[in-house]
């Protein structure tokens, strides 16, 4: 079957399409299902099972990232893959996204790295426009807990506040990771004026229902290799126009981890 050219006027079509879609009546939405959570918590497990064997030895803390990968990486680009698993179709409801990004910092070490991830309120600072505000709620040596208020511009803006649970690791002085687990995720509606308020369930987007981020990290060839592993659960697309705004979809993890990386590496250049 011969492809429509994706000409200027059909853009605008599929745009406008999308808002609709994510402006439609949200009961349908509400919470992501028992099934759809007990999907995400089992993948998880399963990401950090694999994390806690990479982080036991030296010779294999980072994945390697391809071809070539090592040269790529010293010139300065990124490297992302996607690794979403092909079991969406039995989620109830939503999609589960899995992506990983990798990259070097020259001159950078891992205490520099650690020292940035600890400090939750810089990340104004860093991490702006996308984190707008943060703080540590608890913090009790190598563990933390902490909110953050985020905004992410796509089609439409949506802000949200989230608390995660955190751990910090070393393997040595030159190999460190974290694990960082959603805990609470609430839209806000008219953020920063008089009429704030968490959206309920009904309410919501389904922009983003659960959010795991793993980095780990590793100091030689006279900088940082950093890599990062984010699975993230999000509303499903409905039925039908899957082949319309399924790009859009998921475009969203994966330039939110590209911004993520890329503003880590150019916090601790600095």
């Amino acid at each position: 079957m011969k492809k429509r050219p994706f000409t200027p006027s059909r853009k605008m079509s599929l745009l406008c399409t999308l808002l609709l879609v994510l402006d439609a009546p949200r009961a349908l939405m509400a919470e992501p299902t028992p099934t759809a959570v007990q999907a995400f918590n089992t993948y998880s497990k399963t990401v950090e099972s694999r994390l806690a064997q990479q982080h036991r030895s030296t010779n294999a803390f980072l994945v390697p990232s391809g071809p070539n990968a090592q040269a790529r990486l010293r010139h300065g680009d990124q490297i992302i893959e996607q690794l979403t698993p092909a079991t969406n179709a039995n989620l109830s409801g939503a999609l589960l996204h899995h992506w990983r990004g990798t990259a070097f910092a020259p001159g950078a070490t891992a205490a520099d790295f650690e020292r940035l991830m600890r400090d939750f309120n810089s990340y104004p600072q860093h991490f702006a426009p996308q984190v707008m505000q943060a703080r540590v709620i608890a913090h009790d040596g190598d563990h933390m807990q902490a909110w953050m208020r985020v905004r992410q511009r796509h089609v439409i803006t949506v802000v949200m506040d989230t608390t995660y649970d955190i751990n910090f690791g070393q393997l040595d002085v030159q190999h460190g990771y974290s694990i960082s687990r959603s805990t609470r995720m609430e839209e806000i509606e008219s953020p920063g004026t008089t009429n704030e308020h968490a959206m309920s369930a009904t309410e919501e987007h389904g922009f983003l229902w659960r959010l795991n981020t793993y980095w780990s990290y590793e100091e030689r060839d006279g900088g940082l290799y950093l890599q990062i592993e984010a699975v993230s659960l999000t509303r499903s697309i409905p039925n039908g126009l899957g082949w319309m705004i399924r790009p859009y979809i998921e475009s969203i993890p994966r330039e939110s981890l590209e911004f993520t990386l890329r503003s880590a590496c150019n916090a601790i250049r600095k």
